[in-house]
């Protein structure tokens, strides 16, 4: 079998459109997600990622979470995530505190200027969204793309 033929086939079960849905579901999701941190980047604003950590900390029940349940809520892999809270610490929007007698294990507790950064952040990343995606569909659009999402999830 020549490399052509072996790069162009497809699995059995994969049809055209659903083929052209995934490519353009990843192509749109980079796109958008590339702008926003660019809009972010150009405010002076830290990487979206670290918006997701705060966000889940602010929801928390005493803004706390134990590294594993921001794992869990963020999908960020565990060692990206340490480097990530560190950084979050160095920076004062973040900080730990032992959980066990022994002081294993921790928490990472967002502190009010974590908080204020978050919010700040908000404003930037809303219009964001509104300018790279909501402006580009109608409500009624928006609607059905976010049905149509909801049964992928």
């Amino acid at each position: 079998m020549s490399r052509r033929s072996f790069t162009t086939r497809k699995p059995a079960l994969l049809s055209e459109v659903v083929e052209l849905a995934w490519v353009r579901l990843m192509r749109s999701q980079r796109r958008i997600f590339e702008s926003i941190e660019r809009d972010l980047q150009a405010e002076g604003c830290p990487p979206l990622a670290w918006y997701d950590v705060m966000l889940e900390l602010d929801r928390a029940e005493d803004g706390r979470l134990r590294p594993m349940e921001i794992e869990r809520r963020t999908l960020f892999a565990q060692p990206n995530l340490s480097r990530m809270i560190a950084r979050l610490e160095r920076e004062g929007l973040v900080r730990r505190e032992a959980f066990s007698d022994d002081g294993r294990g921790h928490w990472v507790v967002i502190t009010e200027q974590g908080r204020r950064k978050r919010a700040a952040m908000w404003e930037i990343y809303g219009a964001a969204i509104e300018k790279h995606l909501g402006a580009r569909l109608t409500d009624g659009e928006a609607e059905h793309l976010a049905d149509l999402l909801a049964k992928l999830v």
